[in-house]
């Protein structure tokens, strides 16, 4: 029987040369968007990055495009209060949305922000594919649950990249993705396949650069 949602395989020479001339120019940071009014000019295709707080977008963002400073880690959960747009040379804009299941911030800022990202996701006509980080050690919480269903119900496609690969022992990993596995399954906007990734060790980078590369 075959797997469901199987990992992504390590490109060829070819592809990841395509991946790596896509981040090989400057990346460099346009702006932070904190209302649908202030989006850039939709004159190109986007990917966005989302994931809740602490899951290592910003970090992942860095080590995609080579730029360890580009955008702002923290270890604050909900630091990333704004949608922040990153252009890429003669490629698409990539989009580090804000992080959700914010355990510290305020009720009537939370709200804010889910209303922003509720309509990014919904009418912005450019977005080519949603990457959604789940962390490795812990797997589809319910907490992701609620934007894996908005992304079904924006048409959005999304796919699930685990990052902090490292810090899963090799005898728990086939647990972990066994559990992401079925949990997607059930999101028909869900694409099928996995990204294994981890910042730290360079794991999974060339993976995603790739892909990236052959939406646009």
């Amino acid at each position: 029987m075959e797997i469901p949602f199987v990992t992504a395989e390590e490109p060829d020479r070819e592809a990841k040369e395509r991946g790596r001339k896509l981040f090989a120019g400057n990346t460099e940071f346009l702006k932070g968007v904190v209302a649908m009014d202030g989006l850039p000019p939709a004159d190109r295709l986007e990917v966005c990055f989302a994931g809740r707080s602490n899951v290592g977008k910003s970090t992942l963002i860095n080590a995609l495009t080579g730029r360890k400073g580009l955008a702002r880690a923290s270890n604050t959960p909900g630091r990333t209060q704004e949608i922040n747009y990153f252009t890429t040379l003669n490629g698409p804009f990539l989009v580090d949305l804000p992080g959700y299941g914010y355990a510290n911030a305020p009720i009537p800022v939370v709200e804010k922000w889910q209303r922003l990202l509720k309509s990014y996701l919904s009418g912005r006509q450019t977005l080519r594919r949603a990457f959604v980080l789940i962390d490795a050690r812990h797997g589809v919480k319910t907490v992701d649950e609620e934007i894996l269903t908005l992304l079904d119900r924006a048409a959005v496609t999304f796919q699930v990249v685990l990052t902090k690969a490292d810090k899963v022992k090799d005898k728990d990993r086939a647990a972990v993705l066994k559990q992401v596995r079925e949990a997607v399954t059930k999101h028909p906007a869900a694409y099928p396949e996995l990204i294994l990734t981890s910042s730290e060790k360079g794991e999974g980078i060339a993976i995603l650069r790739t892909i990236i590369a052959d939406l646009v």
